[in-house]
């Protein structure tokens, strides 16, 4: 064996078997790795900031505000107009991972554009990601071409999805593809099963988002639940409501707990599935600009602050209350 397979070999194993594997303790997936879990304790959450709220804020900044609110770490956005542009990968990802750890802050979540294996810019992503200690990520989303049957679509996305799972392996990473409402693939939750399917759920399985799964599902959102826990491999969490806005009905974004999201329901049942994985938590009501990734905010930033505070002590607190 090459001294470089030597180094990829052991860059797997230890990330996938404490940091990923502490991470994920009771996933379903056929992964070996997976098979002598390390519990995580029953009330304790693994929760990142999605660190397109702090993009008015340069890595030191932002990890330094991450640490002092109380998160575990960042999700950090490695795509377009993200913390971390993908064709400036190799020279500014190390760059936002030093000033992470500085407030230790550890590399673990990314979400991305990455989507094809072939695409070199992709491609580089994930290898700089990998060699940095990152563990988890988020896929691009998909769209359904207009000219294709759906169950056509899917089969080629499966094939897709069976090619990134297999890089992942190489690299030691984990990809989750996201639910999200519209008409991206993935919206009705439902029809992610065939894609996922034809991957091993080895290092590929889904990123599972609670506010969108009610905003498509309503009532029968643990359906999808149930039907996707053997490959979710991280969540999102945020909380939303329907409103009417210039005459038109459409999901608001609020703080955690003022909407229709029932976190007591949700959590009480990702316990019964044992499912406890790492948490990017998303706060896109108003922050003057934060919720969206704006580079400039009018909101005071003890206030955007003490909001995120806000939501993430909710979290914790409902996660730790679930039965």
């Amino acid at each position: 064996m090459s001294n470089n397979n030597s180094k990829l070999s052991r860059r797997e194993f230890t990330k996938l078997s404490t940091t990923a594997l502490a991470a994920i303790p009771f996933m379903s997936f056929q992964n070996p790795l997976y098979n002598n879990t390390v519990s995580v304790k029953k009330d304790e959450i693994d929760v990142h900031l999605f660190s397109k709220h702090l993009q008015f804020l340069n890595y030191t900044d932002m990890a330094e505000a991450a640490a002092n609110i109380g998160f575990n770490g960042l999700d950090l956005t490695v795509r377009r107009k993200g913390h971390v542009l993908p064709e400036n990968v190799k020279e500014d990802l190390p760059k936002a991972v030093t000033a992470m750890k500085k407030f230790g802050l550890p590399p673990k979540m990314m979400s991305s554009n990455v989507w094809d294996v072939n695409d070199l810019v992709q491609k580089t992503v994930l290898e700089t990601a990998s060699e940095l200690g990152f563990s988890i990520y988020r896929t691009d989303w998909l769209k359904y071409p207009e000219d294709k049957e759906i169950t056509e679509s899917q089969k080629v996305f499966g094939k897709q999805a069976k090619k990134l799972e297999n890089l992942n392996k190489k690299l030691g990473l984990i990809g989750g593809y996201q639910n999200h409402a519209g008409k991206h693939v993935g919206a009705p939750v439902w029809d992610l099963l065939p894609i996922l399917e034809a991957t091993k759920g080895e290092f590929f399985g889904a990123q599972y988002d609670i506010r969108h799964a009610v905003v498509e599902g309503g009532e029968s959102w643990e359906l999808g639940l149930k039907l996707m826990k053997p490959y979710i491999n991280s969540i999102v969490i945020k909380d939303f409501k329907w409103g009417v806005v210039n005459g038109k009905w459409k999901p608001i974004n609020v703080p955690l707990g003022k909407g229709m999201i029932d976190f007591k329901r949700y959590f009480s049942i990702l316990k019964k599935y044992q499912i406890n994985v790492p948490i990017s938590l998303h706060v896109e009501y108003d922050l003057g600009g934060a919720e969206k990734g704006a580079k400039k905010i009018t909101m005071d930033q003890k206030e955007v602050f003490a909001k995120m505070k806000s939501d993430l002590t909710f979290l914790r607190t409902a996660w730790k209350n679930a039965r």
